[in-house]
């Protein structure tokens, strides 16, 4: 017998340390391909107490959240009172103020000018916590969460908007917009909103459709990656093209922000990856383009510089949100903040019309600018303890019913009156 096979090993190697016994269900476990591993969650590594990733567990790779993030509530207010800004000091056409905002108002008008960049924001917000009030919905119930969030003050906005509309304008075509805006449908009828800033709602509104189709389908990691590939290849896409359907379904102008918004939840939930870095990356630079472009075209006299700087702040901060920087953001009025922001957003140049027709010139324009500001945020406090506080729990229980009618075909028709 060859000596090899029976001396001992001139380099003995250390015992390998005893393994613990393999489970069944771990050896019928199949191995994942690399691009599984890809796709799939990371391992969140082990770190300091007290640091973001600290904050991660590996269960269901998943993030332990809190239950709200305060920190989001002050953004969205704070876009909003940039757009309210906007308006009533930084607006060069017509408004409230007998002249263009920006020329009563000189001495900010340089800086609020910029403001309606408060919406890039909200849009990236709005991807960010759709995402992750539909995680683990079906369409049914993502659909219903959208409708009483948002219809109960829509409409009391729109029905407040035609009563200013109609004093104001001696009511020539109110009847004509009030039906179509009651069903916030009217951008694709191609009638003119009550209120301007409704157009915002529509373009929410695609990414809501996109949303409810995703969920349909499932949201899972994988399932939002290529979404999400899928959304920002198809808009450029059909930019490419010209394919006009897919222009109004995908809206490649602001999809950037929705993605990115998406993105970073899930850089909050699962932990960061270089291929949600990436994604979080391109709409970065899709947003530079297309912020560029409105600066050109949309809102003319924007400094492209400062509006490419404004964009990459709102990338950086929301990055700091997903990432749990600034989860020391907390104060019990930042939950009442963000309860404003939606009913504030709507009502706040309904107000102004006939407050600054009442009190200016007889305040001055820092007054008037107060008191309208003001009004508008006690308004929308109203709104919200008024309308929606009220109405979102009635209107949640009659549109989960009928879901659940639909789903187990309980409905039964009524029985017939026999005729006579």
């Amino acid at each position: 017998m060859p000596r090899h096979l029976t001396d001992p090993d001139p380099c003995p190697r250390p015992s390998a340390p005893t393994r613990r016994p393999v489970r069944d269900d771990a050896r019928a476990r199949p191995r994942r391909t690399g691009t599984q591993r890809f796709l799939h969650p990371p391992f969140i590594a082990r770190s300091h107490p007290g640091s973001w990733r600290a904050t991660h567990r590996r269960e269901g790779s998943a993030v332990t959240r809190r239950a709200r993030l305060t920190e989001l509530d002050l953004l969205r207010f704070l876009a909003a009172l940039a757009v309210v800004l906007y308006h009533f000091t930084g607006f060069g056409g017509p408004g409230p103020w007998p002249e263009a905002a920006r020329e009563v108002f000189p001495e900010i008008a340089g800086i609020t000018r910029y403001g309606y960049l408060g919406v890039d924001l909200f849009f990236m917000v709005s991807g960010f916590v759709i995402l992750m009030s539909a995680w683990g919905r079906g369409p049914g119930e993502f659909g219903v969460s959208r409708v009483v969030r948002l219809m109960p003050a829509y409409w009391a906005s729109v029905l407040l908007g035609a009563a200013v509309y109609a004093v104001f304008r001696e009511g020539h075509g109110v009847p004509g917009l009030v039906v179509p805006n009651l069903t916030m449908l009217q951008g694709g009828l191609g009638v003119d909103n009550v209120d301007a800033v409704y157009w915002t709602l529509w373009v929410e509104m695609h990414f809501y459709v996109l949303a409810a189709v995703l969920a349909g389908i499932g949201i899972t990691y994988r399932s939002c990656l290529v979404f999400m590939a899928a959304w920002m290849l198809g808009g450029v896409f059909a930019d490419e093209a010209g394919n006009r359907f897919l222009q109004v379904m995908l809206v490649p102008t602001w999809s950037p922000y929705f993605i990115a918004g998406m993105a970073l939840y899930m850089i909050h939930r699962f932990g960061p990856t270089l291929l949600l870095w990436g994604y979080v990356a391109a709409s970065w630079l899709l947003a530079l383009y297309w912020g560029g472009w409105r600066a050109d075209h949309a809102f003319k006299g924007s400094d492209e510089l400062v509006v490419s700087g404004v964009v990459t702040a709102i990338f950086l901060i929301m990055i700091l949100v997903a990432t749990g920087r600034l989860s020391g953001v907390r104060w019990r009025g930042l939950t009442v903040l963000g309860a404003l922001t939606y009913p504030l957003y709507l009502v706040h140049s309904q107000v102004a019309l006939p407050l600054l027709d009442a009190v200016y010139p007889d305040l001055d324009r820092w007054g008037a600018l107060a008191a309208v500001t003001a009004a508008s945020l006690l308004l929308a406090y109203a709104l919200h303890r008024l309308v929606e506080r009220p109405a979102a729990p009635w209107l949640k229980a009659r549109l989960r019913a009928s879901l659940d009618a639909a789903r187990t075909s309980a409905a039964e028709p009524r029985e017939e009156t026999p005729p006579v």
